[in-house]
């Protein structure tokens, strides 16, 4: 089972890397991102927000930071939600056929894409943070050696469990699918709600009611909180609102993505069980 898995692994990986468009896109576009409107943003909403007393031992925060944080879920949600399609061409092409027809377990196969996946993003995330740092988002400040370290893996972690959930989604809905238009339309109709129903660019205290509850069960919602966590600090002031977080807090976002991650790996077997490819 090891080696069947990390045969998938290794070939989807290979597939990403010998495509050098796609890599160099994969990881420049959303540091681009971050400079360009992160950068614009910021000064608007320091300009706003400079008026507006910080809380006594909270540390105030650029919306860049802020920002930050929220680009890497985005970047770790569109990575994921596109994962998936290397299934679809292959379905296409006849190569899964040949998949199905061999000795090889399907769970296997859905694993063995989910963690090249999780790998794509780790590498995508570490960019993010690495450009970030250079042109000023303020991530692990006061931190020693040792707690910055923990603190990137405390992230990674995150990212990888909600990367590997989405993957798992992303995989089951390739394998419903006949065409790449067709998944494009569906993911893109998954990244709107995701994507405005979250915490990644704005604070959620401000949404109305029904919205807020989408939030609440968003997952991208609890990986921001994550990361802002291990990167900005359990206690901090950010464009006219004071974030506190506990480690029960992070416990439960924790939770909420581990458990998001198993059920979509539970719908992922099912489709694939019942799969046929001619």
């Amino acid at each position: 089972m090891a080696l069947e898995f990390a045969t998938i692994y290794w070939r989807d990986m290979l597939r990403f890397f010998r495509f050098r468009a796609l890599l160099i896109s994969s990881l420049v576009q959303p540091a681009l991102w971050l400079a360009l409107y992160g950068a614009a943003m910021s000064s608007n909403f320091s300009r706003f927000g400079s008026a507006l007393p910080v809380p006594e031992g909270a540390v105030s925060v650029s919306y860049l930071t802020f920002l930050g944080a929220g680009v890497i879920a985005l970047t770790t949600l569109f990575t994921s939600l596109f994962g998936g399609i290397s299934l679809l061409f292959d379905k296409n092409w006849g190569l899964l056929r040949e998949v199905f027809a061999s000795p090889l377990p399907r769970n296997s196969i859905i694993i063995g894409i989910g963690l090249s996946g999780v790998t794509k993003s780790i590498l995508q995330v570490l960019v993010i943070m690495s450009f970030g740092l250079l042109i000023g988002v303020k991530f692990f400040q006061g931190y020693s050696i040792m707690e910055t370290a923990l603190a990137i893996a405390g992230i990674l972690i995150f990212v990888g469990v909600f990367s590997i959930g989405f993957l798992f989604l992303s995989s089951a809905i390739s394998m419903s699918m006949e065409t790449p238009e067709g998944l494009q339309g569906v993911i893109t109709l998954l990244t709107l709600p995701l994507f405005f129903a979250s915490n990644a660019l704005y604070p959620i205290e401000a949404f109305p009611d029904f919205v807020r509850l989408l939030s609440m069960l968003n997952p991208l919602t609890y990986l921001v909180n994550g990361v802002r966590y291990f990167a900005i600090g359990d206690d901090f002031y950010a464009i006219g609102y004071h974030y506190s977080y506990t480690t029960m807090d992070i416990v439960i976002s924790f939770l909420a993505l581990a458990a998001f991650a198993l059920v979509m790996f539970l719908v992922a077997r099912w489709i694939f069980k019942k799969a046929t490819v001619t």
